[in-house]
């Protein structure tokens, strides 16, 4: 270590002003770009260089298997054919692009969800409450500069997404290289191939990692470029040479263009024999380990002391970010891809294909034996559609000397397991009918379609996922960068507002990818949408609706979203109330005015309806009383007659009374005086019957 950086590293403990912080950052950036080993003599640096280069082939004998199949896959996934020499020389050689077609799904899947076409790549979320909106507004302002910085300042970035996501289904692990490049003086973040990323196999993280080795080729050049920039010792390193192990340079002659191969090694080193190997960045040559840049890989605050100002402990920077496929099952480094999963899949259906070919080619070009006896001119008998050839032989002696080898049609029962075996792997790869255009009916129900998206997506929503943690470590290593190397004039130019490179400064909010990891296609992202708006329409009170058109108008991917929200109610996520439309307001006026008039005409209405009422009152009252009078009238009336009846009927019954009394009278004088007289002539008969038997007696005797 440097002296300058030793007393700066040991001196940092203490509370420091924004000043001094702002100073601190300026250090930092420093001691990460200034080449220690032109401070080391040459016999440390030969050291230094064995050893490095030592870790690094036996990194690379750790994972010579994986190498091997490593090429395997890129061959298949290439479609390289190769002359076949049997069952016959130039017999049938196809290969049926079945990993290809996986990894261009894939690739046209994924690529449209994590480079939306709005161009809003980098999400910032807020951490804790926010009240007035001031997190959120710097939030806001990371993220836009953040997109930008990665599309357009950062030299083919896209670019290299785009071939990540085509590279990684095939080989399974791809990394990317996030550091300040001091030759064009801007961040990068490069895509770096497995193949040149050597670690130990067995190595269970990058971040517990004791060397990550990256094989740099720079031609001559470019290496003499970081030279003469002061990035490189100016050494010698004599002429470049071709890597013998690489197939594609066999027969070729090396020349003034062919580039060195270097090797950045990420390790630890204890330059100070403190015991105590810390976080270093060595550059060498790969095939002679002559050293030609020791670079910090610490920041001060990564430096841990105790109170004597003695390290204990130096939090290494991370600049390579890993994004894997699928976990390998073995537990190696290196994740799998469908070169595993599909290529022995891919390879049955290569041979099934190939054996059909050459069984149909068998079968339309016969050959056989022709007997010696039979007078033909040998050689090779061809023909031409209609054509007929002369034969000095009959046709019985054709048929008995000519003897043709048996062969078949192509077998229906390969076909159909040809078949078989492609539907497996499109299965396998998540390339089903409805991701190839052949979606369901028009009368399925959206809840089908649903159904069968999420079903068939559960393998590929997995792996986007773990892309989409890869990316959002991916961008917190770009927003520690610009926290060290931040322009303030480009930042103010391109957020428009005037606020220094200070927002990069903050914790109080976390930086992601602005991609759904769980929507995968633009269909589910609209979908999820619609189903927000729905909600919103029952659950209103409940919703905030800014953060419901936020999402609306983002799964659409509309350019620049956030414009068209206000800035106020993003901030204080309140809608106000809408302007008055003034087609509106003529309609509601001319139904103001309609309600007024039919408020005066129901008023109107009333007064004449009461007065009509008081009117019908008084009448009732008026015959109410001329009724009772009448009443009272008759009712005197009646209680006289009723009197004089009374009296009538009282006269009446005391006259008859009197008239029966007199009878009775009358009818007792006449009873006694009738029953006198009966009286007296019984008493007369008597006399009379006496009388007559008298006489009657005395004639007798």
């Amino acid at each position: 270590m440097d002296e300058v950086s030793s007393v700066d590293i040991e001196n940092s403990g203490a509370e420091e002003s924004p000043e001094q912080e702002s100073k601190e950052n300026l250090f930092d950036a420093q001691i990460l770009n200034a080449n220690l080993a032109e401070k080391l003599d040459e016999d440390t640096l030969n050291k230094i260089g064995e050893q490095c280069r030592s870790g690094f082939e036996l990194d690379l004998q750790s994972r010579s298997d994986w190498e091997v199949d490593l090429k395997e896959w890129i061959d298949l996934a290439k479609q390289i054919r190769e002359e076949k020499s049997f069952p016959w020389p130039g017999a049938s050689n196809v290969k049926y692009p079945l990993l290809s077609t996986a990894a261009m799904q894939f690739a046209a899947r994924s690529y449209p969800s994590l480079l939306p076409s709005n161009g809003q790549i980098v999400k910032s979320q807020v951490i804790g409450k926010d009240p007035t909106a001031q997190k959120l507004e710097t939030a806001n302002r990371v993220s836009m500069y953040m997109s930008y910085q990665l599309m357009h300042e950062m030299d083919g970035w896209e670019e290299d997404m785009d071939k990540m996501l085509m590279m990684i289904p095939v080989v399974g692990t791809v990394f990317k290289k996030t550091f300040y490049d001091k030759a064009k003086d801007q961040i990068a973040s490069n895509l770096v191939l497995p193949q040149n990323l050597v670690v130990n196999y067995w190595t269970k993280s990058l971040s517990e990692c004791e060397r990550i080795s990256e094989i740099i080729r720079l031609s001559p050049r470019l290496l003499k470029e970081r030279q003469n920039q002061k990035i490189f010792r100016d050494i010698d390193l004599g002429d470049a040479s071709l890597p013998v192990n690489e197939p594609q340079n066999n027969g070729m002659v090396a020349d003034e263009t062919t580039p060195y191969e270097l090797v950045e090694q990420h390790t630890f080193l204890d330059l100070e024999d403190t015991g105590y190997p810390i976080p270093y960045i060595v550059t060498f040559e790969k095939n002679t380990g002559k050293v030609l840049r020791i670079a910090a890989r610490f920041l001060t605050d990564d430096v841990e002391l105790d109170d004597k100002g003695k390290i204990v402990k130096v939090k290494p920077l991370q600049m390579y970010t890993k994004f894997g496929f699928v976990p390998n099952p073995d537990g190696g480094f290196y994740d799998i891809g469908f070169g595993v999963l599909l290529g022995p899949l891919n390879e049955s259906v290569n041979t099934l294909i190939n054996q059909l070919i050459d069984s149909g080619s068998l079968n339309n070009l016969q050959s056989g034996f022709i007997g010696k006896g039979l007078r033909l001119r040998m050689g090779d008998q061809t023909f031409s559609p209609g054509e007929w050839k002369n034969v000095q032989a009959t046709g019985d002696d054709l048929r008995k000397q000519i003897v043709p080898l048996p062969s078949k049609e192509p077998s229906k029962v390969l076909f159909e397991l040809m078949g078989a075996l492609i539907t497996s792997g499109k299965e396998l790869a998540s390339v089903a009918e409805i991701f190839v255009g052949k979606m369901p009916g028009q009368n399925t129900p959206a809840t089908t379609t649903m159904a069968s998206i999420e079903q068939g997506m559960k393998v590929f929503t997995a792996v986007y996922k773990r892309l989409f943690r890869s990316l959002t470590e991916e961008f917190k290593k770009v927003f520690a960068l610009n926290h060290l190397y931040l322009d303030p004039q480009k930042y103010i130019s391109v957020i428009d507002t005037q606020v220094g490179p200070e927002d990069f400064d903050a914790d109080e909010y976390d930086i992601c990818p602005a991609a759904d990891p769980t929507a995968v296609s633009q269909t589910e992202k609209l979908l999820k949408a619609q189903g927000l708006v729905e909600m919103l329409q029952t659950f209103g009170p409940m919703m905030n609706p800014v953060e419901v058109l936020s999402r609306v108008l983002e799964a659409q991917e509309q350019p620049n979203w956030q414009r068209v929200i206000s800035q106020q109610v993003l901030a204080t996520g309140q809608v106000p109330p809408p302007p008055p439309d003034p087609k509106l307001l003529a309609i509601q006026g001319k139904m103001k005015a309609d309600q007024q008039k039919a408020a005066l005409d129901t008023q109107q209405k009333q007064v004449e309806m009461e007065l009509d009422g008081r009117q019908a009152e008084q009448k009732m009252q008026m015959e109410a009383q001329a009724h009772a009078q009448k009443m009272q009238i008759e009712s005197e009336k009646a209680q006289v007659k009723a009197a004089s009846d009374i009296q009538m009927a009282n006269i009446f019954a005391a006259t008859e009374r009197a008239k029966g009394q007199q009878t009775l009278v009358n009818n007792q004088d006449a009873h006694a005086q009738k029953m006198t007289q009966e009286k007296e002539k019984a008493k007369l008969v008597q006399k009379q019957s006496a009388a007559s038997k008298s006489k009657t007696g005395k004639g007798t005797k």
